[in-house]
């Protein structure tokens, strides 16, 4: 049976780049997320009868919302339905799935990187058939129905056993529960040389891989030890939990600084690894260097052939406007395409689906290429054991060397959490005022040579995106960009990225902070970070 149930809009269902993220009693509301669903179906057209893939990171709230869309995509009229075992599904898998199965589209569910719990934080996004976040104007048309939407359709179904694999109905539609990890393991196992990263590993090579508890555990189970032979305890903290184990599911040198501190310290690994809540982003550390995800993307596509995937070259580079310009180089000398795009995975999307590019970047620990359309953690740190097998080198000489052939982008971000909106909101635009007076200005001896708010006119569909970050360059090629991150769901994080290039070799061993000092000075001189947000320093830096 089949139920027509009449609500009322809430009025803050706004998807953002990485769909809607509210905390979970947000969610828990009467009618929030059954809303939200109707209003993703409402958008769309032609998915009668069609297949949908459905998955997350198995945060707070995941089973529950699960059975709620299971529900909803019978009544709505879809005739399949795919779903994770145990409601899990990476992010890059939930890609991998739309894509190999010719799947109408999928729903995530997952706040990516952020804290998970009762209390905590919860997601929903809707994906298209090229397995890609939903491009802006399917997410605009979702907002604009949840305003007035009046109703939803659910059936009157039991719930689904989401434990066990195989088939079986929810009123006329087909539910499958298939294992998460199976497609993704092959897929990876077509790109990569996993005889020479076994061989590498059965050799000594030690990797060490810190799932988080959140949902690549399983994946790196599979592949790191049973496929790639890595000893039992190469990835820790690989069972899934509802609240990641009370941690911030999020890879960098802050949440991951265990994992960090093991591979800095003599006895430990050679290579360690970390991805986060939902498996689409990646920290990689070689033995005495933590590596950047500019430098990750710009030396993966030095060295994309060496992995049989990419065999024959890559078509192009592309990187968000904030990532460092170490990619650049690298796409210059190869002679392919380069692009930089408003940060969003979305953004290159179209690029991979025209085929202008094979790899792209984020330097919000986001890499990833044409094998689907999300970043992928995993497939960024297997990426990296291929290189370093091939090369049979460890990871910090090739960094080295690369610096020594391309130069080093100094690099890094200043992240300035929870900020009272009001005043983050109020810092862009007093900088916004500024900027075209800047040009021909000297801040801490340098002048400032460009100022803008960046925007993005896509080579492929044509569509101009403004405001995507405040850019400040000086002479030689430093800069500093400003951007407020829609990521977090409590006030607004201001995010400041702080890249001066040094084509000296003798320059490359400088300690990060202190070869950007003057431009992060110059940064709060510009922008008043400190008078605007009541923050002596950032919550964190990477």
């Amino acid at each position: 049976m089949i139920r027509t149930v009449s609500t009322k809009p809430y009025s803050d269902q706004k998807p953002g780049t990485s769909g809607l993220r509210k905390k979970v009693p947000v969610f828990q509301q009467p009618n929030y997320v059954e809303n939200f669903v109707q209003s993703i179906f409402d958008s769309l057209e032609g998915y009668q009868g069609k297949t949908l893939v459905l998955g997350g990171d198995g945060r707070y709230y995941n089973r529950e919302a699960i059975q709620i869309i299971i529900r909803m995509a019978a009544a709505n009229g879809f005739g399949k339905l795919m779903v994770g075992q145990g409601g899990i599904l990476s992010t890059p898998a939930t890609s991998n799935m739309i894509r190999k199965y010719k799947a109408f589209g999928g729903i995530i569910l997952s706040a990516s990187h952020n804290a998970g719990g009762p209390h905590e934080d919860f997601g929903i996004k809707y994906n298209s058939e090229n397995g890609g976040p939903a491009p802006e104007k399917i997410t605009d048309r979702i907002f604009e129905i949840s305003k007035k939407i009046s109703q939803y359709k659910i059936a009157d179904v039991g719930p689904v056993d989401l434990d066990k694999l195989g088939t079986t109905k929810a009123g006329d539609m087909t539910v499958e529960v298939f294992d998460p990890v199976k497609d993704y393991a092959e897929l990876m196992e077509s790109l990569f040389d996993f005889e020479a990263i076994s061989a590498m590993i059965k050799g000594g090579f030690r990797i060490q891989f810190d799932a988080m508890h959140a949902v690549t555990g399983p994946y790196a189970k599979e592949i790191l030890e049973r496929r790639l032979g890595a000893p039992d305890g190469t990835a820790r903290n690989y069972h899934p939990l509802e609240d990641f184990g009370g941690h911030h599911p999020d890879p960098n040198l802050v949440h991951a600084k265990a994992l960090y501190d093991d591979v800095m310290s003599p006895s430990g690994p050679d290579f360690g690894a970390a991805s986060d809540g939902d498996g689409d982003r990646n920290m990689v550390v070689g033995k005495g260097i933590f590596i950047t995800p500019s430098d990750s993307l710009a030396i993966i596509a030095a060295n994309a052939t060496l992995a049989k995937g990419y065999k024959k070259g890559i078509a192009g580079v592309a990187r968000s406007m904030p990532t460092s310009g170490a990619a650049d180089r690298v796409a210059e000398k190869l002679g392919v395409g380069f692009y930089e795009t408003p940060t969003g995975w979305k953004f290159f999307g179209n690029l991979l689906d025209a085929g202008k590019v094979t790899l792209c970047g984020e330097e919000s620990f986001g890499t990833g290429s044409n094998h689907v359309r999300e970043k992928d953690g995993l497939w960024a740190v297997l990426f990296w054991l291929n290189i370093i097998a091939a090369r049979g080198e460890s990871a910090r000489q090739i960094v080295e060397k690369h610096w020594a052939e391309y130069g080093r982008n100094y690099y890094s971000r200043h992240d300035y959490e929870e900020v009272e909106t009001d005043r983050a909101n109020a810092l862009v635009a007093e900088l916004r005022g500024k900027l075209a007076s800047l040009p021909g200005t000297s801040v801490r001896g340098m002048k400032v040579a460009a100022a803008d708010d960046f925007a993005y006119h896509d080579p492929v569909d044509g569509s101009v995106s403004e405001h995507q970050g405040i850019r400040v360059m000086f002479e030689g090629g430093s800069r500093v960009v400003f951007r407020l991150s829609g990521t977090g769901t409590s006030g607004a994080t201001l995010r400041v990225y702080v890249e001066r290039y040094e084509p000296d070799k003798a320059r490359h061993d400088l300690d990060t902070q202190e070869a950007l000092a003057d431009l992060i000075a110059a940064a709060d001189d510009i922008a008043g970070i400190k008078s605007h947000t009541g923050r002596d320093k950032p919550s964190v830096i990477t």
